[in-house]
């Protein structure tokens, strides 16, 4: 049994979000299930980190293969806000050293069960990123994907995900944009005409605009090098990368030397 880390009030992190996750726990895995536009919008970040990160880290000067077996060999990654592995089950099989780190309990025991079966080595633990970051972990990469329209204080995470980004390292956070377009999609499309998540998911409210990221980001001593929309296809019916940041975007930002 996975011990709760008990939430301070000061915490970054909303306990009501927390619990809402924590209860889909046995679903998160079900392509069918509450998470199933998760598992379609998986690939996309998949490929985005892998593309970026092998350009990145380079090897000999050279950029990494990315087709290759293992493109991120030896790459030390955190994922804050795993859920039960989705992301960090794919980086791990990619050749990152993965850490994942989640304070619903129930969401790092689903993700360990599932590592297992996979046979993956992810080290799972049930944390937040301001316990972590108490530790003096540092990463090369530190992930903070579809996290923070759910922490209370995006500010104080950010500081928190700086810190454990090494020198020349990056962090890499995807999140919802606050336009009138995201809430008809993503509240009002996506959680009650489309079904895509459950009720209540999102508060438009938390959602964070690309000017108000790379401010935060820039504050925590990162300056930002990429971003990018993600865009849903409908004749694909999957999702792509593309200009439009209106609703979904990547930013890509390194740690300052």
């Amino acid at each position: 049994m996975v011990q709760r880390e008990k939430i301070a009030p000061e915490s970054t992190v909303d306990p009501e979000d927390v619990a809402r996750f924590d209860r889909l726990s046995d679903e998160w895995w079900r392509p069918d299930g509450p998470m199933a536009a998760l598992h379609k919008f998986n690939p996309v970040r998949v490929a985005y980190l892998r593309d970026l990160l092998s350009r990145h880290f380079t090897v000999d000067g050279r950029p990494r293969d990315r087709h290759g077996s293992q493109p991120l060999a030896g790459l030390r990654v955190l994922d804050i806000g795993c859920g039960a592995g989705i992301l960090a089950e794919p980086l791990a099989r990619h050749g990152a050293v993965v850490t994942a780190i989640d304070p619903a309990p129930r969401n790092i025991e689903a993700a360990k069960d599932h590592a297992a079966l996979a046979g993956l080595k992810i080290n799972y633990r049930c944390a937040t990123a301001e316990a972590l970051n108490a530790e003096g972990e540092v990463f090369d990469v530190v992930l903070a994907m579809e996290v923070l329209e759910h922490v209370r204080d995006v500010q104080g995470f950010l500081r928190h995900a700086g810190a454990m980004t090494r020198p020349g390292g990056v962090l890499v956070a995807a999140t919802l944009n606050r336009t009138f377009k995201s809430f008809a999609f993503a509240i009002v499309g996506a959680e009650y005409v489309l079904r895509w998540a459950p009720r209540g998911t999102h508060d438009w409210s938390q959602f964070i605009t690309p000017a108000e990221l790379g401010k935060s980001l820039e504050a925590a001593g990162l300056r930002v090098f990429d971003e990018t929309g993600v865009v849903f296809d409908p004749l694909a019916g999957k999702w792509r990368l593309a200009h439009d940041m209106s609703i979904n975007y990547i930013m890509a930002a390194v740690k300052r030397v």
